[in-house]
């Protein structure tokens, strides 16, 4: 089943105090400090819907990186936002709320885990789709991509996949909940195209639930992404069965396509 029909997310035009978003309410920038980074969706989100953003600019200097959740809270019944999502808004009640790592979706693996890993990033790049309990979202809008440098070919195998580590630029993150029969609703997190499970259970289902980005530390701005639920469209489909046959994206120049085709296969 997809989360088909979802209107456009945004921002909230209740936020942090350091916050400054974009007239279009996709941008959302810290302009000082490290800190009352807070923001909200602009509407609750439905069952299976995500809110997605990108990581647009970093800032050195700092310790911690973005923090992502919900809140049963509406952002305007609130008398004053909080200046940290972690740990004000949590203490406030009602809200969830995590901090994304560098290391949030890696897996350290023995030689003898190797080859599972191996069948497991073919199935990552050849899977159109992100399936949570019954919802389905296609996955090429979901995953963050470096751009290819001169250099790349001799990059480790975290090249091979594309996917960038959780908190580098361009990092795509979303949080979305699924109801249970018993009424309540399940948390996730996914981070480039990658669902980090459960992160929080018992949620109030049957409540509005707005999400939380928290553009913390050395996250200085991100931008919302917008997902087109339902089937993937023939040039993301035609992009998956070029990718299964390519050691990484440089191979790409050397084969007989159009340029505009080459580039849309590397991302760019």
């Amino acid at each position: 089943m997809s989360a088909a029909g979802h209107p456009p997310t945004r921002f909230h035009r209740i936020h942090g105090v350091n916050v400054c978003i974009d007239p279009s309410g996709t941008q959302a920038t810290r302009v000082e400090s490290f800190a009352n980074g807070v923001c909200f969706s602009r509407e609750p989100l439905a069952p299976g819907q995500i809110f997605l953003v990108e990581i647009e600019e970093k800032e050195l200097g700092w310790c911690g990186h973005l923090r992502v959740g919900l809140t049963a809270h509406d952002p305007r019944s609130l008398e004053i936002v909080p200046e940290y999502s972690l740990p004000d808004l949590v203490n406030l009640g009602d809200s969830w709320v995590f901090a994304i790592t560098r290391n949030h979706n890696r897996v350290t693996l023995d030689a003898a885990g190797e080859e599972a890993a191996s069948g497991r990033v073919r199935s990552f790049l050849s899977d159109p789709y992100l399936l949570i309990e019954k919802v389905r979202i296609p996955r090429d809008k979901l995953v963050g991509r470096s751009r290819p440098g001169r250099y790349s070919h001799l990059l480790d195998d975290l090249y091979r996949t594309n996917v960038l580590p959780a908190t580098a630029r361009r990092s795509r993150i979303g949080v979305l909940y699924a109801l249970q029969p018993d009424g309540t609703a399940d948390m996730h997190i996914v981070i480039n195209g990658e669902d980090m499970g459960p992160s929080a259970r018992g949620l109030p289902g049957s409540r509005p639930l707005y999400a939380v980005v928290d553009i913390f530390a050395s996250t200085k701005s991100v931008r919302v992404i917008q997902v087109e639920y339902g089937f993937p469209s023939l040039q993301t489909l035609c992009r998956l069965a070029i990718q299964k046959h390519i050691a990484h994206r440089l191979d790409i120049d050397g084969l007989d396509l159009p340029p505009l085709l080459k580039n849309f296969c590397k991302y760019e």
